[in-house]
């Protein structure tokens, strides 16, 4: 009894006696459930009395382990006051956003077809219920679109000897024109769904003389763009007669447009100059400032109030028709852009460029709201397809030998 009364004390509080570094192995027996019993049997009594106080590096061990003893459970009503109160996570809308742009317009990929062609895709033209293909090869195909998985539909035969580079077909889907690397350029008529050579423009044309090419919507007439930089413009029903040629500065005319209207003609060229005239009177309407290096794409929108243009400056350019006034600048492209194509409402514009992605751009918010890249080579030309229901949809083709097909991921 006299021991127990005499260790008390020391179970109390630690003895203040000079530490000694062989005995750090023994603080536990203070705070161990059993000390006061052990040391009341007098087992190791000489050595609770030599013990110094605890080193600091104990000490922070034993906060640390009770800090790790198991706190409390949360309950399910807290958990929800906590989501109320806006403390539970947020959601993750990222998933739903354009990887490239950050935007949030989806499309996708719904059907390729690969080596539609045995070289590169250089051009295709839609219809109604069809879209068009050509390349560096002499056939031109024309597959379905009112199917799925996009049948083969018909196949022109050695159209065109060394090729085809540009297509361009008529809004009511009974006409397409085709341009051939040896200077050619035949037109084409639907006739029982079936496609049907109807003639060819002939003008002492030589490889290269006549370069891009714009049917307009009802198919009566043709417009070309040339070598020299001349805009000439052919009556297809009336004979194919050259009916107008508009003359520009001799730079290499790259791309050219109608306006749907038939009251404008748009025309791109090497010099980074771009063109409106007026079909009309027959005059220049606008020299279009704003490109300094080559265009090599021009599109006029569905309503025909804006003109979009772009190529080696990577930069897409908008200019007001009317006024001939550069409206914006849609900036997001790294590399070369090829092709231009506007939906029909007019609320959106595809684009294809050097590097193989493709972009939506909205014209309202005057960004890109989709980048998509199916490949990484060059993608020669987009196209929208016929819009089905509330969905939308673009086909690309190009280096690949490939036409891929998307569709919007959301609506009915």
């Amino acid at each position: 009894m006299a021991m127990r009364l005499a260790l008390s004390p020391i179970l109390a509080s630690p003895p203040r006696l000079p530490h000694t570094s062989r005995f750090h192995t023994f603080p536990t027996l203070y705070t161990h459930p059993h000390a006061p019993r052990i040391l009341s049997f007098g087992i190791l009594p000489s050595i609770a009395l030599r013990l110094g106080p605890l080193p600091s590096f104990l000490s922070d061990l034993w906060d640390s382990l009770l800090r790790a003893v198991p706190k409390k459970k949360t309950s399910h009503r807290k958990k929800r006051q906590r989501f109320l109160a806006g403390k539970a996570l947020k959601d993750v809308t990222s998933l739903n956003k354009c990887s490239a742009c950050g935007n949030s317009k989806q499309y996708l990929t719904t059907h390729t077809i690969d080596n539609a062609h045995i070289t590169d895709i250089f051009s295709l033209a839609v219809t109604p219920h069809q879209i068009i293909s050509a390349s560096g090869s002499s056939d031109i195909k024309i597959y379905s679109t009112s199917e799925p998985d996009f049948p083969l539909a018909q196949t022109l035969d050695a159209a065109h000897k060394l090729g085809v580079h540009h297509l361009a077909a008529s809004k009511d889907g009974h006409h397409f024109a085709s341009a051939g690397f040896a200077g050619d350029v035949k037109l084409w008529r639907s006739e029982e769904g079936q496609w049907m050579k109807k003639g060819d423009i002939v003008d002492g044309n030589k490889a290269g003389e006549i370069w891009a090419i714009a049917v307009s919507a009802e198919g009566q007439y043709l417009a070309a763009t040339s070598v020299d930089g001349r805009i000439n413009v052919w009556d297809n029903l009336g004979g194919c007669k050259k009916i107008r040629e508009f003359e520009t500065k001799g730079s290499f005319g790259m791309a050219i447009d109608l306006s749907v209207d038939g009251r404008y003609t748009a025309s791109g060229h090497e010099n980074g100059g771009v063109y409106i005239f007026n079909n009309d009177t027959g005059r220049l309407l606008h020299s279009l400032p704003g490109l300094i290096k080559a265009v090599r794409v021009v599109a006029f929108s569905s309503a025909g109030k804006l003109l979009a243009a772009a190529g080696d400056a990577r930069v897409i350019a908008l200019y007001d028709v009317a006024s001939g006034e550069q409206v914006a600048n849609l900036s997001g492209h790294g590399a070369w852009i090829f092709s231009l194509d506007w939906s029909d409402t007019g609320e959106f514009l595809l684009s294809g460029a050097y590097d193989g992605k493709a972009k939506v751009w909205s014209i309202d918010r005057r960004e890109c709201v989709a980048t998509h890249t199916e490949t990484d080579k060059t993608l020669w030309s987009v196209k929208w397809l016929p819009k089905t229901g509330r969905n939308e949809g673009f086909a690309t083709a190009g280096a690949n030998r490939s036409i891929s097909f998307y569709r919007e991921a959301t609506g009915g």
